[in-house]
């Protein structure tokens, strides 16, 4: 599978799809809260936030099916009074496969804005892939990655908006992600500016033993091919998923035994 990431402003994804298509991708993933912008207040958030079936994902359904690529779109949802920080992926035909509410605020920034989502595996097949989302501050944690991991996912698809100073997430945490969860981890990032925050960039693709693909820090249509193959082989050789042992972990979850 050809994976584009479309690390530039969100008013230029549909010549970003075009290109994609044209180089053969069959899925492209995009930023967080790329359709509104992510610093713009709670006012604004709310005002713009639609159902996951709204008309944003109407156009952008469209949009998809007319290059013919698979696509996940950060989002502000709206589900009755609650505003939730989303991503959503559309199949190549323009369909609905899954939507992910983030489930790790990121600061007052987020939690003034979001209320928190409560599922933490989201997951679909594209193109014989199981596909799993992850929003930005989701995938520094390790358990939620190596949830999704223990749930089949081979694709972890993480939009984000990781600003400066983190570059650190982007360049050193995302490829051990992928290492110790022995999946692919396809992290995109915005390279602009918005209020007080300035976004670092540096896109990455990472395999469970290379970093396939990296952005640097201004905009950028990045390309990464993935190979089932590949995890196959890693998991055989380092198979830490075969050789947890979780009944020493508890405590990590359930607190110290009595």
């Amino acid at each position: 599978m050809i994976v584009a990431v479309h690390q530039g402003p969100f008013e230029r994804l549909p010549e970003a799809m075009a290109a994609a298509a044209e180089r053969g991708a069959e899925l492209i993933v995009t930023a967080e809260m790329g359709t509104t912008g992510y610093n713009i207040g709670a006012q604004a958030v709310a005002e713009l936030a639609e159902p996951a079936d709204g008309p944003r994902a109407a156009e952008l359904g469209a949009l998809a099916a007319k290059h013919k690529v698979a696509l996940v779109y950060g989002y502000p949802e709206r589900d009755g009074d609650a505003v939730y920080n989303s991503a959503q992926l559309l199949s190549a035909q323009g369909e609905r496969l899954a939507n992910y509410r983030k489930t790790h605020l990121f600061g007052d920034l987020d939690r003034d804005q979001f209320s928190p989502g409560d599922e933490p595996v989201v997951q679909a097949e594209v193109n014989g892939l199981r596909t799993g989302l992850l929003i930005c501050y989701d995938v520094e944690f390790p358990e939620l990655v190596r949830a999704h991991a223990l749930a089949g996912t081979e694709l972890l698809l993480v939009p984000t908006a990781l600003m400066r100073p983190y570059e650190r997430v982007a360049d050193l945490l995302i490829p051990v992600r992928a290492h110790e969860s022995q999946l692919y981890v396809v992290y995109a990032n915005r390279c602009d500016t918005e209020g007080e925050l300035a976004y670092c960039g540096r896109s990455t693709v990472a395999s469970p033993d290379e970093v396939v693909a990296k952005a640097g820090p201004g905009e950028e249509l990045l390309f990464a091919e993935l190979d089932p193959a590949v995890l196959a082989r890693t998991r055989a050789e380092t198979p830490y998923l075969a050789d947890r042992r979780p009944s020493l972990y508890r405590s990590l979850t359930e607190g110290p035994r009595a």
